[in-house]
């Protein structure tokens, strides 16, 4: 019978500790750590050296946040990778890609062209690296427990990025950019390090050989169902747009731009807390709809001006929604079979890294023509719009059985064979 979400028995949510005691899954997580501590300082550090030899505010966003428009790039072409026979090889290898490129940028006198190329290549690899590293988590990790993993996940990254600028900044007065990329490169070696050697191969894999033709396969038959269209949809475009809100802190308020920063990171890490270590696997899909509503709806509150106060604590209530991802990310895993998992969790979080780009990009646009204030207005109705406009093909999915289901497995309607093949 399809695997029924609702169900009662369902296990209690693992602790952070028990899972932390399971070696493979301490190692992705402190490896995950250090990736994004090394890609924070080195992005923090060109855009300082960027800003310094430019002057341009564009030029040095561009050099920080680039890398997230290279990813679409590797979801589209090579991310199959993520699901080759030896992921654990797969993923040290990228790493030590990703160990290359950072350690280049540490080259003097590198001309920005080739600094910005580099950039891109490191984001394409980066991209191929996080499917593996999902793919490997959804095999070292129960189910029951994925959206812990993932919640603890979330949670580090947030609070490594924030950590790792405040750090940036302090090695940055007494270091030149140079020397920190030498730091990032060390912290993404070591990275690989304690990949090797905390974590296992996993036999779960298909004997088709990855490639561009096996991605796209993959990929078209990921897309070719509205329920995990939908998912997709509600895991990219609502949080992109979202973000957008948050990029026009400064042009908003440029005084109180920290401080509602500052109130967006602390929502986000107090909802992944919430909702992947307090809720069990019923209870998180039963608030998602709310949840994708809260992640938009306070932002409509900046249509009247507000005062800073009542603003703050508008973006701290909204940010608390992002938490949503947990159950959408959870259904999308109930839909995938074990062959693909890497891919379609790198495409999920490919499309995801590069909407917030687009968010902002749209946000900028917008704020060019409106006040910053009725720009957030917009994107936060639009995002609004999408969440209840897709809701009943959200729900849809839920209905459908696990992909790959074996002929025993009644096929909801709607459900086409070929999708059954993947």
């Amino acid at each position: 019978m399809p695997s029924d979400t609702s169900a009662p028995a369902a296990p209690p949510p693992s602790s952070y500790r028990v899972l932390l005691r399971t070696s493979e899954f301490a190692g992705l997580y402190i490896s995950f750590t250090l990736t994004v501590a090394a890609t924070t300082l080195s992005g923090f550090a060109l855009g300082t050296l960027v800003g310094h030899q430019t002057g341009s505010p564009f030029l040095t966003a561009v050099s920080m946040y680039g890398a997230t428009f290279a990813t679409v790039l590797g979801a589209l072409t090579l991310m199959s990778v993520a699901d080759g026979r030896r992921p654990r090889r797969t993923l040290v290898a990228l790493q030590g890609v990703s160990l290359v490129g950072v350690a280049a940028q540490a080259v003097p006198g590198l001309p920005l062209a080739a600094r910005f190329g580099l950039l891109l290549v490191l984001g394409f690899f980066q991209s191929l690296g996080t499917g593996t590293r999902m793919g490997l988590l959804a095999e070292v990790v129960p189910t029951s427990s994925y959206a812990a993993a993932r919640s603890l996940m979330n949670i580090t990254s947030g609070g490594t990025a924030i950590l790792g600028y405040a750090i940036g900044a302090v090695l940055l007065r007494h270091l030149g950019p140079h020397e920190v990329f030498l730091v990032a490169a060390a912290l993404t070696g070591l990275g690989s390090v304690v990949v090797a050697t905390t974590v296992r191969e996993h036999s779960i894999r298909p004997t088709r050989r990855p490639g561009l033709r096996q991605t796209w396969t993959t990929n078209i038959v990921l897309f070719s169902h509205p329920g995990r269209r939908a998912l997709l949809l509600n895991l990219w475009v609502p949080n992109g747009l979202i973000v957008g809100c948050a990029a026009l802190f400064i042009s908003y308020a440029p005084g109180h731009a920290g401080a509602l920063l500052a109130a967006g990171s602390a929502g986000m890490l107090l909802g992944d807390l919430t909702v992947g270590r307090l809720l069990t696997a019923d209870q998180r899909h039963r608030c998602a709809f709310a949840l994708r509503l809260l992640l938009a709806a306070p932002y409509l509150v900046f249509a009247l001006g507000p005062p800073m106060l009542v603003a703050t604590a508008a973006v701290f209530v909204a940010s608390a929604g992002y938490a949503a991802t947990l159950p959408l990310q959870e259904q999308l895993l109930a839909l995938t079979p074990d062959a693909v998992r890497g891919q379609v969790q790198g495409v999920e979080s490919a499309g995801r890294m590069t909407w917030q780009g687009v968010g902002a990009a749209i946000a900028g646009g917008v704020a060019q023509y409106l006040t910053p204030g009725t720009a957030v207005t917009v994107l936060a109705a639009v995002s609004l719009a999408v969440t209840v406009v897709s809701r009943p093909y959200v729900a849809r999915a839920r209905a459908v059985p696990p992909v790959g289901a074996t002929g025993s497995e009644r096929i909801a309607p709607g459900f086409s064979p070929v999708v059954k093949r993947f």
